[in-house]
């Protein structure tokens, strides 16, 4: 007598992300955003309708931004009718390509537990474990804690005994450089053309405004301030930088004070070339 799946038992049931080389990049809490901006044609509005706070779903774009080959959203801000946030073409068509996948992806799942459940009748199993499953997908995923997240092709590799510095070209006008150990380098594979994650925690980046200063750090980041998050003790400052990436720095509420911080204003962030963590991906 052949078994059927009863409604006690987990159905299987995925979400769909689409990935670079180097990793995941869109998911659906971050599709759904983007449809929501698309509907609303407001940031703030697209937020509350989710529900996600107006800085997380902020730090979200400029993060996608960050990843993506193209501006996924465009922002306008002031104006006669208050500026607003707008998909652009290449986000729009990112949208549906999602929407698309995720149908066909959902119908495979589909069809693999129906294979499931005929195998796991043939074996005299009650049914397939399909929480420990997911407890193992859980274990196994990783995602980092660095609230800077690039994504780069390496353009210029210098070797020392010792250490091994790395040039990421971020965009066209925006290049970093990371300093890791030889045997890191070795373990990455790091080639001229690949494309490698490049993360950079917010605490390790310094802000400085007269362009006149001259700084050690490798990394001196020019753009303009698009918002500052500020808190009691430590601020949040986010700066745009040229092909539509940014940079995130927290520094202290009485730095932003004392050096009378805005947004619109032109910023520099600088941070080390070690405070630069470089991560592939083995798919």
């Amino acid at each position: 007598m052949s078994r059927r799946l009863t409604s006690t038992q987990p159905s299987l049931l995925g979400e769909l992300k689409l990935c670079t080389e180097v990793g995941p990049s869109l998911g659906d809490s971050r599709i759904q955003l983007l449809e929501a901006i698309e509907r609303l044609g407001s940031l703030s509005q697209a937020a509350k309708s989710i529900p996600l706070s107006y800085r997380a779903a902020w730090d979200a774009l400029d993060e996608m931004n960050n990843l993506a080959e193209q501006p996924l959203v465009i922002r306008t801000a002031g104006g006669k009718n208050g500026g607003g946030t707008q998909l652009t073409a290449y986000g729009k068509q990112a949208v549906a390509l999602y929407r698309a996948l995720q149908t066909e992806y959902q119908q495979a799942l589909a069809r693999i537990q129906q294979q499931l459940q005929r195998a796991s009748c043939q074996q005299g199993n009650d049914y397939y474990d399909i929480g420990q499953f997911r407890r193992l997908l859980r274990r196994i995923s990783m995602r980092s804690s660095a609230r800077n997240q690039f994504i780069g092709t390496v353009v210029a590799m210098h070797t020392a005994p010792v250490d091994f510095e790395v040039t990421l070209q971020l965009s066209d006008n925006v290049q970093l450089i990371a300093v890791i150990t030889r045997e890191s380098a070795e373990t990455l594979g790091i080639a001229l053309g690949q494309e490698l994650y490049a993360l950079v925690k917010s605490s390790s980046v310094m802000l400085v405004t007269d362009r006149q200063l001259k700084l050690s750090p490798r990394n001196q980041l020019w753009g303009q301030i698009s918002k500052i998050h500020q808190g009691p003790v430590n601020s949040e400052v986010v700066i745009n930088l040229p092909g539509d990436k940014s940079v995130c720095a927290v520094v202290t509420t009485e730095s932003v004070n004392t050096m009378q911080l805005m947004e619109n204003q032109e910023v520099c962030a600088a941070f080390k070339a070690s405070s630069v963590l470089l991560c592939g991906y083995s798919g």
